[in-house]
């Protein structure tokens, strides 16, 4: 379902809240228990934790792509990268594998992972050929790593309902997000639908006039549905409908991924990126590559651990 956008907020008052750029910012992560920041650069294979209390940034380097993250209930970190799905012990520094590649790693990687309420941590694909092969997998302990859906070319913007009984998965390539219903207690999905569409991007198109393609996502409390539209310059909050109820100017282009947090879980954090950006825009937008947060009335839902 598509929809006309409201009038573009030009003024929203952004806060730069990581100055430290990265280059490919993406899926950042609220941790409820250590109340800090987790995010990625992917194009540098980092993990960042920032503390927004004493403003400090660390990381941790690996030899490969790291896409996305979720709190295990240990203490430790589920990386979804590369080579597959690993348990991380940040005091330590220790990867224990959990589940190997389910494709060629020299073609494709992990990309966009989430948990749902019941402990399943969804993970999308992505080929580095950009062909529509990519595919999404749940993953717990009892089960393994089982294949959900496929057939899509970037896999992206994960999301859940607020009753965890709809999930929304973008394909950025097409510029649709599909919702699907699912069942909570064994993590089936079916009717597969668009949720939104937006227009592809024509060739030699002027950016100002295009208005992006999805790509990372979060849900409110509300069970509105926020997408960062990527060389869109812009993060779009969508009702259940499918109406888009906010269409909020980013000072980027290419914003990638919110996500809710603080304490309250009405700071919203949006990673950026860098990454393959002309050096005059780069120039016009020094905070593409930091980490942006912007207040917001309607809190998060909160971030659920793995298991």
């Amino acid at each position: 379902m598509s929809h006309a956008t409201p009038t573009p907020e030009e003024d929203a008052p952004w806060v730069l809240a990581v100055a430290a750029h990265s280059t490919l910012g993406e899926s950042p992560l609220w941790h409820p228990v250590e109340q800090c920041l987790y995010y990625c650069d992917i194009a540098e294979h980092q993990l960042r934790r920032f503390d927004p209390v004493t403003e400090e940034l660390r990381h941790w380097q690996f030899e490969t792509h790291l896409a996305s993250i979720a709190p295990m209930r240990d203490g430790a970190l589920l990386l979804a990268q590369r080579d597959g799905l690993w348990r991380f012990d940040r005091h330590t520094g220790q990867r224990t594998p959990l589940v190997p590649p389910p494709y060629d790693p020299a073609a494709f990687r992990f990309n966009d992972g989430k948990c749902d309420a019941q402990g399943r941590f969804w993970v999308g694909t992505l080929s580095d050929a950009r062909v529509p092969q990519s595919a999404l997998y749940s993953f717990d302990r009892k089960r393994g790593l089982q294949v959900a859906a496929d057939g899509i070319t970037v896999s992206n913007g994960l999301g859940f309902s607020p009753n965890g009984r709809t999930m929304y998965w973008a394909d950025t390539t097409s510029h649709t997000v599909f919702a699907f219903d699912v069942d909570p207690d064994v993590g089936a999905l079916s009717n597969q639908r668009v949720f939104a569409s937006f227009p592809l991007k024509q060739t030699g198109q002027d950016l100002d006039t295009y208005g992006g393609r999805p790509d990372g996502a979060a849900v409110d409390a509300e069970g509105c549905y926020w997408v960062a539209m990527y060389e869109g310059g812009r993060l779009l909050r969508i009702a259940p409908s499918g109406e888009v109820l906010r269409d909020v100017r980013v000072p980027v282009r290419c914003p990638t991924m919110p996500c809710f947090g603080g304490p309250d879980l009405r700071t919203l954090y949006l990673t950026t990126t860098r990454e393959k950006r002309p050096e005059a825009e780069l120039a016009a937008q020094p905070w593409a590559g930091g980490v942006l947060s912007l207040k917001v009335d309607v809190p998060g839902l909160p971030t659920t651990f793995f298991g």
